[in-house]
């Protein structure tokens, strides 16, 4: 059955089981325990389990090692037991399938965020990861289900680790909130981008609520995309009946929306939190054996990062590639990136990005560097300071992948060319990593003068890309752009071979369209002009310089000639104060640049509308009015720029003599909570506001022993902990590092905290408030105790809960104060409770 699981899938839908937790809880593990363990030790309860879904009918079961990776078992000692748990979780289950179902091996995530927001690497990931799907694999496992992961960069470490290091096809599962992103705010179309690159058998989502709340996920994963998906939803969102946690969807609700799940494109459907055998029983009455939805093959051009995409092609915006963060001929970025500080690199980033670039070109060539970790410290600020595809440029082949490694999204490599050693040393990269590769149009002879050559060099890397298992849509041919000043002659052979190459060969085309010009005046004239007959060539992604205005009007009038700026919106928008003659003529601004700062603004509170001139004279009069320091303090914390706020706190304390509590109250907290407003409207995520916090904590550390001991700066004591019983404490972690940055003083008690121990240390401490935290809803009910036991000892704190499996309803029932249901709410439930 494994052998032809592809072939199955293309006839009929498959049945997954249902909630092992759930089940382990029913049958006697208690809140604390650990579930792998548990299951080894009772390896009779694990049978049952895995019989129940069979009779009920799954065709895929999963093995009792979701939390069996080596982060995960630490939190019980059990981090030198990852091989044998494992293996005896696959074996009970092998041993009760009997041939009639496959056997996936359940991968959860580990707990750990990556750096820069957390203290892990990819490597760290991978080492994790690989270590417990290989043990999965030799103990028999047929199949490799990751499930419930909240950050696409954690999946992307272990689904590459699946394939790099077994035979085993792989389901990737992430899981959404209830806005269609992930806590990292991934949706559903970037997470699409980023995982299909990297060939699983299927894509899906599980958790996330209930089948309602997933269902659009499918619908729209499924429009763009003809990969195999997979939805596991829970029995709805828990609530509390009686005292008691119930999962509210009951089997014939979660059969109706299997149907609705099989309609919008789903091939495997199972059940994940709350959902019981007799739940996949009625899924599997309802669906099991019907054919999947009928789908076209689809091929999707696209890029992405953590939470953004970039469509290629026709019926999408015209695009391109910024060329800026390049050291060649610039010396002072080289200095820059030669000093390992990247300030230049990240302004580069962020002018860019305010210039409206939708793609960044990363080139760290400066010549005496660790290159390598150059592009590593490179990839890792930009994408803390925007949230843009990048290209990762470069000769270097460690500093390749050390881009591809760290970049968190899909990006492209720049480039590869037609010679053999080229081709074998890029190309597996690319495969591994999902990354697009651009082939030039070079091989050991040079540039070919003649489009032909140029053509049957760009067949040979589409070639070998094919047998390296890259598709259609991972291959872009550079034709490359010879100067006009030096061989004039033959640069129209390049626009030749372009639409040869768009004619016969089903890939993206690049072209640096700025080498045309050198040597030449009027440069802007000339590019602007090639780069119009390349769009009509069919060019899909120039690089250019994003500050050269010409360039930008060729795009939106060729944007408009040739269908894709539909209706002309954009070019209606950005001319219609147009005046012919060269005079008077009055174009909104794209991006505005700081006078006191000089980097990109974030206009109208992050608006990405453009205001006019009038506007923005009015706001950089108001601007200049402030104090400088101030206002570089404050853009510092609201973009995280945790490298280099510490200069500029000293800057201000020493040089500019500004008072301390003036540097908080004037730019550190307003800096914080632009970013909190920003995240409240949904264009800032989870990664940049914690990004933000950081830089808001570097600062403080260097202002805090310049404050005068009486100056009161907390602005609460807060205890925090997970209840007893339940584990889980990334979310709590999380709210802890952003409530510390809004001036709280936070005692972190951790996970699985005794309800005594809570209520002695708020009593000990004089605590405004106790944060409770729960992921499980067999200890959710633990927050009651803990209310009612501040209550019977008098404590005056305020107690505040949030989790997961939370909501205000609950709550209010248990007599809390406040609910949160993300980290940016506990600190304003917070500041609300203690004034």
């Amino acid at each position: 059955m494994v052998a032809d699981l592809s072939a199955l899938l293309k006839e009929k839908i498959l049945i997954l089981d249902g909630a092992m937790g759930t089940m382990l809880q029913e049958n006697g593990m208690k809140p604390g325990e650990c579930p792998e363990l548990y299951g080894i030790n009772h390896p009779q309860v694990l049978r049952e389990i895995h019989y129940r879904y069979l009779e009920a009918g799954s065709d895929i079961i999963q093995t009792n090692t979701f939390g069996g990776n080596r982060f995960k078992l630490a939190e019980y000692g059990l981090h030198e037991m990852v091989a044998e748990i494992n293996s005896e979780a696959v074996r009970i289950a092998k041993q009760q399938a009997k041939g009639r179902a496959i056997v996936a091996a359940s991968i959860g995530p580990t707990g750990k965020i990556l750096s820069p927001m957390g203290d892990v690497e990819f490597d760290d990931l991978y080492a994790v990861f690989k270590e417990q799907m290989v043990a999965c694999e030799k103990a028999g496992a047929d199949l490799i289900s990751i499930e419930t992961m909240t950050d696409i960069g954690e999946m992307r470490a272990a689904l590459i680790a699946a394939k790099e290091n077994t035979r085993l096809p792989v389901i990737a599962h992430m899981t959404f909130e209830n806005d269609g992103r992930t806590v990292m705010g991934t949706d559903p179309i970037t997470a699409l981008i980023i995982l299909e690159a990297l060939q699983p058998l299927a894509i899906g989502a599980n958790c996330s609520g209930g089948s309602k709340e997933l269902l659009p996920v499918i619908e729209q994963m499924q429009r763009y995309s003809s990969v195999f998906l997979s939805v596991e939803p829970n029995a709805g969102m828990p609530v509390l009946i009686d005292g008691k946690t119930v999962f509210p969807d009951t089997p014939e609700e979660m059969a109706e929306y299997a149907l609705r799940l099989r309609d919008a494109g789903a091939n495997i459907i199972g059940g994940c939190c709350g959902s019981t055998p007799e739940h996949i029983q009625a899924i599997s009455s309802t669906i099991k054996g019907l054919p999947p939805l009928a789908r076209k093959p689809k091929k999707l051009k696209a890029f992405a990062s953590r939470s953004t995409h970039l469509l290629i092609g026709e019926g999408y915006p015209l695009a391109f590639i910024g060329e800026r963060i390049n050291p060649t001929a610039r010396k002072k970025l080289a200095y820059d990136i030669k000093e390992g500080r990247m300030q230049m690199v990240v302004e580069e980033a962020r002018r860019q990005s305010a210039a409206g670039t939708p793609m960044l070109d990363v080139n760290m060539g400066v010549p005496g560097i660790d290159e390598p970790l150059a592009m590593k410290r490179a990839v890792k600020a930009i994408q803390s300071a925007v949230d843009l595809p990048l290209s990762i440029d470069s000769t270097n082949i460690e500093a390749v992948e050390e881009g591809l490694k760290h970049f968190v999204g899909r990006p492209l490599i720049n480039s590869t060319t037609g010679e053999e050693r080229h081709l074998k040393r890029v190309l597996p990269l690319a495969k591994k990593y999902g990354a697009a590769v651009l082939g030039l149009c070079l091989d050991e002879s040079g540039i070919p003068d003649r489009a032909e050559e140029r053509v049957a060099i760009a067949r040979k890397i589409y070639r070998r890309c094919k047998e390296y298992g890259l598709r259609d849509e991972d291959i872009y041919i550079d034709c490359l752009v010879k100067t006009a000043s030096a061989e004039q002659s033959l640069v129209m052979e390049t626009l030749k071979a372009l639409s040869a190459v768009k004619g016969e060969l089903d890939v993206g085309t690049v072209l640096g369209i700025s080498n045309i010009s050198h040597g030449l005046p009027a440069r802007d004239v000339l590019n602007s002009t090639y780069l119009a007959m390349a769009w009509a060539a069919g060019l899909d992604l120039p690089i250019i310089n994003p500050f050269e205005e010409r360039m930008f009007d060729v795009t939106r009038a060729a944007a408009v000639l040739l269908n894709r700026d539909i209706n002309c919106k954009a070019f209606i928008y950005h001319y219609s104060d147009y005046k012919p003659g060269g005079t008077g003529t009055t174009l909104k601004p794209r991006h505005s640049i700081c006078e006191v700062c000089n980097i990109p603004e974030i206009l109208q509170e992050g608006s990405k509308e453009s205001i006019s001139p009038d506007d923005v004279s009015i706001g950089r009069t108001e601007h200049s009015s402030r104090k400088g320091i101030w206002r570089e303090l404050e853009t510092a914390v609201f973009e995280g720029d945790k490298d280099g706020i510490e200069d500029l706190v000293l800057k201000a304390l020493e040089e500019e003599k500004t008072a301390p509590l003036d540097i908080i109250n004037k730019a550190l907290i307003p800096g914080i909570e632009r970013a909190g407003e920003m995240y409240d409207q949904k264009k800032y995520f989870l990664p940049q506001l914690m990004m933000s916090a950081e830089a808001m904590k570097k600062a403080f550390a260097v202002v805090k022993p310049y404050l005068p001991k009486e100056s009161e700066v907390v602005k609460g004591v807060i205890v925090m902990a997970t209840v007893e019983g339940d584990i889980h404490d990334i979310g709590k972690n999380i709210v802890c590092v952003l409530l510390e940055n809004y001036g709280f003083r936070v005692i972190d008690l951790g996970k699985d905290v005794k309800t005594e121990r809570i209520l002695d240390v708020a009593e000990q401490e004089n605590a405004d408030i106790i944060g409770l935290s729960a992921l499980m809803t067999t200890t959710m009910t633990r927050m009651k105790e803990v209310i009612e036991g501040a209550k019977a000892r008098g404590l005056r704190c305020k107690i505040m809960v949030g989790g997961a499996v939370l909501n205000e309803e609950y709550a209010k029932s248990i007599g809390a104060d406040a609910y949160s249901e993300d980290a940016r709410s506990a600190v304003l439930a917070a500041q609300r409770l203690v004034n």
